[in-house]
C-alpha cells in the first residue's frame, strides 16, 4: 500500500483536490486513512487496490525524491587520474548508461557511487543526502544501493529464496512475503528451493535482480549485467529487466561497453573516454549529433573524408562541400555513416539519378561486397582520389569486384569536425 509511504513523506494527493495539488497538512494525512479529506475532495474508493496504490506510490516517489547526483567526481590511482570531474544526475525511474571502452573509468565511477571506493574530489548524493565528499563517507551497507554484477554473485550454497532474503530486515513472515513478491515479479515463482547451479543464465540474472530490488534500494547499479548471457536470450532478458526497473521507480546506472545495449536500455547515455564524460544526452541525440568523430564511430562504422577549407568550401569525391564559419586552411573531417551513402547504377551510360538530398554523384569501383544478414556492405575505391568508402544496402546486393557504380552522399546526415591528431 502507498499510505505508509505517503504518511512518512507527509504527502497525499486527492483525485479531485483543487488544481490536483499535493496536500501536506498532518490532519489531511490522517484523513487519508478514513478517505475523508478536509479539503472536500472525493472519497478514495480504491485505496485498497494494490495496482492503484502502486500508481500513487510511483507519483509520490517521482515528485518527492531527487535520485542520484554526482558532482565533479575525481579519483586518482597510482599517480594517474582514472575518473576526472564526472558529473551526472539520474532521476527516480530513469536509466542512465555509462558507455565506453574498457579502461575508460566506468566501473571505477560505479565503485565510487557504491561507496566501496572514496573520491579524491567531488561528491555523491542520493535524494539530497551526501554519501561521499572530502569529509563524509557513508559505508556501502548504509547507502540503500542495489548492485548487480556480470557474474550475478549469487551464493552457491543458498537456495533462490535464501539468496533473495539475504540482508532483508523485518520478521520472518515479512521477509518471506517480500521474497514471494519478488519471485512473482521476476516470474520465478516455484523456484524458491532451487540452487543457483540448477538455473539457466537468464534465471540466475533474474534472481540477482530480485535480490537487488528486494531491499527497496533508492539507487540500482548494474555492471555489465547482460554480457555473460547467451545472445539468443539477451534481448528478452534486457526488456524484462527494464520493465521491472521502471515499475520500481529506481534511479539506475548501467555500465556497458555495448552501444546497442545502451541505445536499447537507456533514457540517457553518458559516453566516457579517458576518465571523462565527453558527451551525455538522450540516445537519439548522442547518435545523431555526436560531439566528435570518435563518438560517432563508437556507435557504428563511419566513413571519413578529409579535406582543407578554402573559402568556406572543401573538395570531396562528391564535389565541393560547404563548411561556413571555418577559417581558411582548417583541416576537417567529414564523417558519414555507410547507410547514408546511396548506391546507383550507370543506367546504360546515362549516369545516376540523384535526388535533391543526394547532391553530386561520384563514381567508384567495387572492392568487395559482403552479405551481413540484414544488409549488404559494399566497399568502393573512389575514382576522384582513390579513397575507400563503404555503403550499406538493406537487402541482398553483391556486385562483383571491379563493377563501376555511383555513390551519392546524403549531406544532411554528415558530421563535420576538426581533423583529429594521429
Amino acid at each position: 500500500m502507498c499510505l505508509p509511504l505517503l504518511a512518512a513523506c507527509g504527502l497525499h494527493r486527492w483525485p479531485e483536490h483543487p488544481a490536483g495539488r499535493w496536500c501536506n497538512e498532518p490532519d489531511h494525512v490522517t484523513a487519508f486513512a478514513s478517505r475523508a479529506c478536509p479539503c472536500g475532495g472525493a472519497l478514495l474508493s480504491r485505496a485498497n487496490s494494490e495496482g492503484f496504490a502502486r500508481d500513487w506510490e510511483r507519483v509520490a516517489v517521482e515528485d518527492r525524491l531527487d535520485g542520484l547526483t554526482i558532482e565533479g567526481l575525481t579519483r586518482r590511482l597510482g599517480g594517474r587520474t582514472v575518473v576526472s570531474d564526472v558529473s551526472l544526475r539520474v532521476r527516480p525511474g530513469q536509466v542512465t548508461c555509462l558507455l565506453g571502452p574498457s579502461g575508460c573509468g566506468k566501473s571505477t565511477t560505479l565503485r565510487l557511487i557504491a561507496g566501496v571506493d572514496r573520491p579524491d574530489d567531488g561528491r555523491v548524493l542520493a535524494d539530497g543526502e551526501v554519501l561521499s565528499d572530502k569529509i563524509r563517507h557513508v559505508p556501502p551497507e548504509s547507502r540503500r544501493i542495489g548492485l548487480i554484477f556480470q557474474d550475478f554473485a549469487l551464493f552457491p550454497h543458498m537456495t533462490v529464496a535464501e539468496n533473495i532474503a539475504f540482508g532483508l530486515k523485518g520478521t520472518a513472515q515479512e521477509r518471506s512475503r517480500r521474497v514471494a513478491g519478488m519471485l512473482e515479479r521476476v516470474r520465478l515463482s516455484g523456484f524458491e528451493q532451487a540452487y543457483p547451479d540448477q538455473l539457466s543464465g537468464g534465471e540466475q540474472q533474474r534472481v540477482a535482480l530480485a535480490r537487488a530490488l528486494a531491499a527497496r534500494p533508492r539507487i540500482m547499479l548494474m555492471d555489465e549485467p547482460f554480457s555473460g548471457l547467451d545472445d539468443r536470450l539477451r534481448d528478452g532478458i534486457r526488456d524484462e529487466t527494464l520493465e521491472i526497473l521502471k515499475d520500481e521507480v529506481t534511479a539506475v546506472v548501467l555500465v556497458t561497453h555495448d552501444p546497442e545495449e545502451a541505445m536499447r536500455m537507456a533514457d540517457e547515455i553518458a559516453l566516457m573516454r579517458n576518465g571523462r564524460i565527453v558527451q551525455s544526452g538522450a540516445p537519439y541525440n548522442i547518435y545523431n549529433a555526436p560531439v566528435d568523430r570518435e563518438a560517432a564511430a563508437f556507435f557504428s562504422d563511419v566513413n571519413v573524408i578529409c579535406g582543407t577549407v578554402r573559402g568556406a568550401l572543401t573538395d570531396t569525391p562528391f564535389g565541393e562541400f560547404l563548411i561556413p564559419g571555418v577559417p581558411d586552411g582548417t583541416e576537417v573531417e567529414i564523417v558519414i555513416r555507410p547507410q547514408h551513402l546511396r548506391i546507383d547504377f550507370d543506367r546504360g551510360g546515362k549516369g545516376p539519378n540523384p535526388t535533391r538530398e543526394d547532391g553530386v554523384a561520384a563514381k567508384g569501383s567495387v572492392i568487395r561486397a559482403r552479405y551481413m544478414g540484414n544488409e549488404s556492405l559494399v566497399e568502393f575505391r573512389m575514382e576522384h582520389d582513390g579513397s575507400t568508402l563503404a555503403a550499406t544496402v538493406p537487402s541482398v546486393f553483391l556486385p562483383k569486384p571491379g563493377t563501376q557504380l555511383w555513390l551519392m552522399m546524403r549531406r544532411r546526415r554528415c558530421f563535420v569536425f576538426p581533423k583529429e591528431a594521429s
